[in-house]
Protein backbone atom coordinates (compact mmCIF):
# COMPACT_ATOMS: atom_id res chain seq x y z
CA UNK A 1 0.00 0.00 0.00
CA UNK A 2 1.23 4.00 -0.46
CA UNK A 3 0.34 7.00 1.53
CA UNK A 4 1.16 10.53 0.42
CA UNK A 5 1.36 12.58 3.40
CA UNK A 6 0.98 16.53 2.84
CA UNK A 7 2.25 18.93 5.13
CA UNK A 8 2.77 22.67 5.28
CA UNK A 9 -0.96 24.22 4.52
CA UNK A 10 -2.81 27.23 6.13
CA UNK A 11 -3.80 30.65 5.99
CA UNK A 12 -1.50 33.81 4.54
CA UNK A 13 -1.66 37.12 3.56
CA UNK A 14 -1.49 38.03 -0.31
CA UNK A 15 2.80 38.07 -1.32
CA UNK A 16 3.26 36.06 1.59
CA UNK A 17 4.84 32.18 1.36
CA UNK A 18 4.09 28.60 2.12
CA UNK A 19 6.05 25.45 1.55
CA UNK A 20 4.24 22.17 0.89
CA UNK A 21 5.68 18.70 1.76
CA UNK A 22 4.66 15.46 0.83
CA UNK A 23 5.99 12.21 1.90
CA UNK A 24 5.69 8.25 0.13
CA UNK A 25 5.67 5.74 2.18
CA UNK A 26 5.16 2.34 1.51
CA UNK A 27 6.56 -0.50 -0.71
CA UNK A 28 7.80 1.54 -3.25
CA UNK A 29 10.09 -0.38 -5.90
CA UNK A 30 10.15 2.94 -8.20
CA UNK A 31 8.95 6.18 -7.76
CA UNK A 32 8.34 8.49 -11.13
CA UNK A 33 6.54 11.22 -11.91
CA UNK A 34 5.41 13.19 -8.88
CA UNK A 35 3.30 16.64 -8.81
CA UNK A 36 0.61 19.04 -6.84
CA UNK A 37 -2.80 19.80 -7.95
CA UNK A 38 -4.97 22.01 -6.69
CA UNK A 39 -9.06 22.10 -6.65
CA UNK A 40 -10.62 25.69 -5.62
CA UNK A 41 -14.55 24.88 -4.55
CA UNK A 42 -16.67 24.77 -7.51
CA UNK A 43 -13.66 24.17 -10.11
CA UNK A 44 -11.93 21.31 -11.16
CA UNK A 45 -9.27 19.52 -9.75
CA UNK A 46 -6.19 20.59 -11.81
CA UNK A 47 -2.55 20.54 -12.55
CA UNK A 48 -0.23 23.05 -10.71
CA UNK A 49 3.49 21.85 -11.15
CA UNK A 50 4.86 18.32 -11.74
CA UNK A 51 8.47 16.56 -11.51
CA UNK A 52 9.71 14.16 -13.10
CA UNK A 53 12.64 12.17 -11.76
CA UNK A 54 15.42 13.67 -13.98
CA UNK A 55 14.52 17.03 -12.25
CA UNK A 56 12.35 18.38 -15.09
CA UNK A 57 9.65 20.33 -13.60
CA UNK A 58 6.38 21.94 -15.60
CA UNK A 59 4.28 24.56 -14.16
CA UNK A 60 0.66 25.71 -14.55
CA UNK A 61 1.07 29.24 -16.69
CA UNK A 62 -0.29 31.33 -13.62
CA UNK A 63 2.31 30.26 -11.17
CA UNK A 64 5.21 30.18 -13.12
CA UNK A 65 7.93 32.75 -11.77
CA UNK A 66 5.95 32.35 -8.10
CA UNK A 67 6.20 28.49 -7.34
CA UNK A 68 8.71 26.04 -7.34
CA UNK A 69 8.54 22.17 -7.10
CA UNK A 70 11.56 20.20 -5.98
CA UNK A 71 11.94 16.67 -4.95
CA UNK A 72 14.57 14.29 -2.67
CA UNK A 73 14.64 11.39 -4.04
CA UNK A 74 16.10 9.38 -0.95
CA UNK A 75 13.68 10.57 1.27
CA UNK A 76 10.89 10.02 -1.39
CA UNK A 77 9.43 13.85 -1.00
CA UNK A 78 8.79 16.72 -2.99
CA UNK A 79 7.81 20.04 -2.12
CA UNK A 80 5.97 23.08 -3.30
CA UNK A 81 7.69 26.82 -2.86
CA UNK A 82 5.22 28.90 -3.17
CA UNK A 83 6.09 32.66 -3.24
CA UNK A 84 3.65 35.96 -3.82
CA UNK A 85 0.56 34.29 -3.22
CA UNK A 86 -2.30 35.81 -4.36
CA UNK A 87 -6.01 35.34 -3.24
CA UNK A 88 -6.85 33.13 -6.41
CA UNK A 89 -4.28 30.47 -4.85
CA UNK A 90 -6.57 29.72 -2.41
CA UNK A 91 -7.48 26.05 -2.93
CA UNK A 92 -6.89 22.39 -1.44
CA UNK A 93 -3.75 21.63 -2.57
CA UNK A 94 -3.34 17.37 -3.72
CA UNK A 95 -0.22 15.64 -3.55
CA UNK A 96 0.02 12.85 -6.94
CA UNK A 97 2.59 10.27 -7.54
CA UNK A 98 3.22 7.59 -9.77
CA UNK A 99 5.26 4.21 -10.08
CA UNK A 100 5.73 0.85 -8.85
CA UNK A 101 5.00 -0.65 -5.38
CA UNK A 102 6.01 -4.47 -4.49
CA UNK A 103 8.21 -4.43 -7.80
CA UNK A 104 5.45 -4.95 -10.75
CA UNK A 105 2.36 -3.63 -8.99
CA UNK A 106 1.94 0.49 -10.64
CA UNK A 107 0.23 2.80 -8.39
CA UNK A 108 -1.22 6.35 -9.57
CA UNK A 109 -1.87 7.56 -5.42
CA UNK A 110 -2.87 10.90 -3.79
CA UNK A 111 -2.16 12.85 -0.67
CA UNK A 112 -5.24 13.56 1.79
CA UNK A 113 -5.25 17.40 0.65
CA UNK A 114 -3.77 20.29 2.35
CA UNK A 115 -5.88 23.69 2.62
CA UNK A 116 -4.25 26.76 1.23
CA UNK A 117 -6.00 30.38 1.94
CA UNK A 118 -4.77 33.56 0.81
CA UNK A 119 -6.23 36.57 2.65
CA UNK A 120 -6.48 39.63 0.30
Amino acid sequence: QVQLVESGGGLVQAGGSLRLSCAVSGSIFRLDDMGWYRQAPGQQRALVASITTGGSANYEDSVKGRFTISRDIAKKTVYLQMNSLKPEDTAVYYCNARGLYLRYTPFNSWGQGTQVTVSS
